[in-house]
């Protein structure tokens, strides 16, 4: 099992500076966290840690390569419930992910539906949920078949959270073959499904992991938020009962990339740790 880090570590700093720092903990994979279209003006100013998605691949693999990092995914994180527009993330972001990614030669593309912000999008009934998220995804999917990118479905909405929405999901998608999960752990336990579930649902589906550990505090908010950005304590720390997902994703043969989403760099040290700990030790 492979463990990066996301590149979001030291706040209010450049995207070569969070490489640096997640090389600096000893971690040698990472994924690109944050794009955008275009220019940036706090990319352009060193302070909004950032890729373009029009970036000429030579420059990412340039920075990536001086770090010592190789990169596993590309974060393709979507609003694909509410109506399409020229600032919502939505297809043609997802489209340039998937072309970009396969230009570095990364192999996942992530994406999700997230939450929907305006009264049409909170409005939808459960199977316009879902078509709205199958008609946004068409042109990613066309574009990763051809391109031999997968695109991997995280759970970070109120759809995807769901075991049984994201079964019904998949099965509309099709695409057996590019079209997979992203299971973060974190968040589907957030969104009132368990992880070990998820796990013994959809098996070898699962193709990368984002890893969250969430605090007690946070078991009022179940079923009610469908996602949060990063864990704010160490794996191992919370409640979700990290270390169990360790051993049920080995026991399903899971020897894939995986991603901690963490926050702090003693909480992400100590959560790299019990990962390597608990991935050599499987019951």
């Amino acid at each position: 099992m492979i463990v990066g880090c996301f590149a979001l570590i030291e706040p209010f700093q450049p995207m070569k500076r969070q490489f640096e720092a997640i090389a600096e903990m000893g971690i040698e994979y990472a994924d690109i966290t944050d794009n955008h279209n275009g220019g940036m003006l706090g990319v352009e100013y060193g302070f909004t840690a950032s890729f373009s998605l029009d970036s000429h691949p030579a420059k990412i693999l340039r920075m990536a390569k001086n770090a010592g990092l190789t990169l596993t995914s590309i974060c393709a994180h979507a609003n694909l419930l509410d109506p399409s527009g020229p600032d919502v993330y939505g297809t043609r972001e997802i489209v340039k992910a998937v072309r970009l990614a396969k230009l570095l030669d990364v192999k996942h593309v992530i994406t999700t539906e997230g939450d929907p912000k305006t009264e049409f999008g909170k409005n939808l009934t459960p199977k316009e949920r879902v078509f709205s998220i199958c008609e946004k995804l068409q042109s990613p999917i066309e574009w990763a078949e051809q391109l031999g990118v997968e695109l991997l479905l995280e759970p970070h909405g109120i759809v995807t959270d769901s075991i049984e929405d994201m079964a019904k999901l998949l099965e509309r998608l099709g695409s057996p073959e590019t079209v997979g999960i992203c299971l973060d752990t974190g968040n589907s336990w957030l969104g009132g499904s368990e992880p070990l579930d998820y796990i013994k649902t959809f098996g070898n589906k699962i193709k990368h992991v984002h890893w969250k550990d969430m605090p007690e505090e946070w078991i009022a908010k179940r079923g009610k938020l469908y996602g949060c950005g990063m864990s704010v304590i160490p794996l191992g720390d919370g409640v979700v009962g990290i270390e169990a997902i360790v051993d049920a994703l080995i026991k399903t043969g899971f020897d894939g990339p995986t991603t901690l989403e963490v926050a702090g760099i003693d909480a992400v040290k100590v959560s790299y740790e019990r990962l390597q700990k608990w991935s050599q030790i499987v019951t």
